[in-house]
């Protein structure tokens, strides 16, 4: 009986399906898919955007971001201060016998270093607008930080009395006593706010420009200036009346 030789198994054979090609073109499918739908996507957000910041509705996007730009945790944004010399005087005369008798006039005069503050309250109203990249901005109004400070230290007194008066003491503390209130009427003024407006425009500027640096708005491509008007200045009673308002820009894009 002849031995049998084992057959030796054929090799199995290789399948000619392109598994590699299919998922090449699956893989290329899908990033496609995604390529598309981040392309949409992105365009949905530039769109919305886009709507935050044109006229009617970029003043309520600001005031939703007022507190997380706000330079501290109150209401206040302070704007300018100034330092000026003052003068204070009071007069008093005296006569007797129905006027026929003069007894003199006493005069006292203080001098005095006043600082004066101004600020603007965050959560007055505000009204901005936009239009060729130029951020339109009625600011809230200007008020005095009062009282004013009074630098008592380098305060300068002097009081004269009448040939008959005696009373030059009491005339001087009258004066002195009434500088306060007088000071925080001085500040609160229109000559001492349209005199300090002008400097009170930059820090508001500079206060909307760091809110649009914060939501990538300042460029030039977008906003590259910045225009700040105040109440006292006009009438401005929609949105729309101030993007047509025509005023040198504060700050401008560098």
């Amino acid at each position: 009986m002849d031995n049998e030789q084992p057959k030796e198994s054929e090799p199995q054979r290789k399948s000619n399906f392109p598994w590699v090609t299919l998922i090449l073109a699956l893989a290329l499918v899908a990033i496609t898919a995604f390529a598309y739908h981040a392309y949409i996507q992105t365009g949905q957000d530039i769109k919305v955007i886009a709507e935050k910041f044109k006229t009617g509705t970029i003043t309520h996007t600001f005031v939703e971001s007022i507190p997380n730009i706000s330079p501290t945790d109150g209401d206040i944004l302070e704007l300018t201060t100034s330092r000026s010399d003052e003068c204070f005087k009071r007069s008093d005369s005296k006569s007797i016998f129905w006027g026929a008798v003069y007894l003199g006039t006493t005069v006292s005069e203080i001098r005095v270093p006043v600082t004066f503050r101004y600020h603007i309250r965050l959560s007055d109203t505000w009204r901005l607008a936009s239009k060729d990249q130029v951020c339109f901005v009625l600011a809230p109004p200007i008020h005095p930080s009062l009282p004013p400070a009074i630098h008592t230290d380098l305060m300068e007194k002097s009081t004269e009395g009448g040939w008959l008066r005696f009373n030059k003491g009491d005339n001087l503390s009258t004066l002195e006593r009434s500088i306060t209130p007088e000071l925080e009427q001085r500040a609160g003024d229109a000559k001492h706010l349209k005199l300090f407006r002008e400097a009170c425009r930059q820090p508001v500027a500079k206060f909307v420009k760091k809110w649009l640096l914060k939501e990538d708005q300042w460029r030039s491509d977008r906003f590259s200036s910045i225009v700040v008007v105040f109440p006292d200045e006009t009438t401005i009673d929609s949105d729309q009346e101030l993007e047509q308002y025509r005023y040198e820009p504060r700050v401008k894009f560098n």
